[in-house]
């Protein structure tokens, strides 16, 4: 796929949006089955805001993977690692044999993102809680480069538990980040159960607004309110902001909505049936 590197995305539009993401999706659940293992949840919330990021605003090439200014995509809830993979195949990054080799010994796919297997990945993921504080110091690179590269972090709802991200809201708002610009996946479920149950977190919205970011919420499947949200985003420029997005855990197959149990499992082969009816 060619890319131009003085644009934003790949300028594609609405309709083109919403099959890449279909496309995705058939990718994430073929990836996890084939594996037996994977988070597929999560990974279903997020497609849609990730094909709609890479679709209309990111900068990358997949033929200079190590571009100086290519805009860096920070998946800090790396276990959605299949939602990565499945954009990085739709843009060129890899092929469909990488993504059948999802969690092998060896693969450039491994179960969480890592910036030394996979090319198009700018973070290696572990613990939660640490992809703000990552953005935040390629924000701030960026700013000394002098470059006009965009930061983009998305976060998951559980993982804003962690301490350690609403230090990072402190100082990208002290540090005047405007190129910081944060996605939060708000699908109301974590590892082990739904966040009411396991330790809500509350308004995210006006914690973000207490500690100076400019902030937007959204239904995170709207493809129109996702488009909107990242330009609105774009043309921050005094200070970060975030985009606050309404999600279903498991969008787009019926056993795995609003399920906790699709956290980190895969479906069964009678159960992979099922999905690829409903996504087809």
């Amino acid at each position: 796929m060619h890319v131009n590197k003085g644009s934003h995305g790949m300028g594609l539009g609405i309709a083109e949006l919403e099959e890449l993401s279909s496309k995705c999706r058939l990718s994430i659940v073929k990836m996890v089955h084939k594996a037996g293992a994977g988070h597929p949840g999560g990974s279903l919330s997020a497609i849609d805001l990730i094909v709609g990021l890479y679709g209309t605003r990111l900068r990358f090439d997949p033929t200079d993977p190590d571009w100086t200014d290519r805009d860096r995509f920070i998946m800090s809830k790396g276990h959605a690692s299949p939602a990565v993979y499945s954009i990085l195949h739709g843009v060129g990054y890899l092929d469909y044999e990488d993504l059948m080799g999802f969690r092998t010994l060896g693969s450039v796919c491994q179960g969480h993102v890592d910036m030394r297997w996979t090319d198009g990945v700018d973070f290696s993921a572990g613990s939660l809680g640490m992809g703000l504080s990552f953005g935040l110091g390629c924000a701030l690179a960026a700013r000394m480069d002098n470059s006009q590269r965009e930061i983009w972090v998305m976060l998951g709802d559980g993982e804003m538990q962690e301490g350690q991200v609403w230090e990072a809201v402190m100082a990208a708002y002290f540090h005047s980040a405007s190129n910081l610009k944060v996605i939060v996946d708000r699908n109301g479920i974590q590892n082990d159960d739904f966040l009411r149950v396991q330790m809500e977190i509350g308004d995210i919205t006006a914690k973000f607004s207490a500690f100076g970011w400019s902030v937007k919420e959204i239904d995170g499947h709207s493809m129109p309110e996702i488009i909107s949200a990242l330009d609105w985003a774009a043309g921050i420029t005094d200070g970060p902001c975030a985009i606050v997005a309404h999600t279903v855990k498991g969008k787009g197959v019926s056993f795995m909505e609003g399920n906790p149990s699709f956290h980190g499992k895969a479906p069964t082969d009678d159960e992979f049936r099922i999905a690829l009816e409903e996504l087809s």
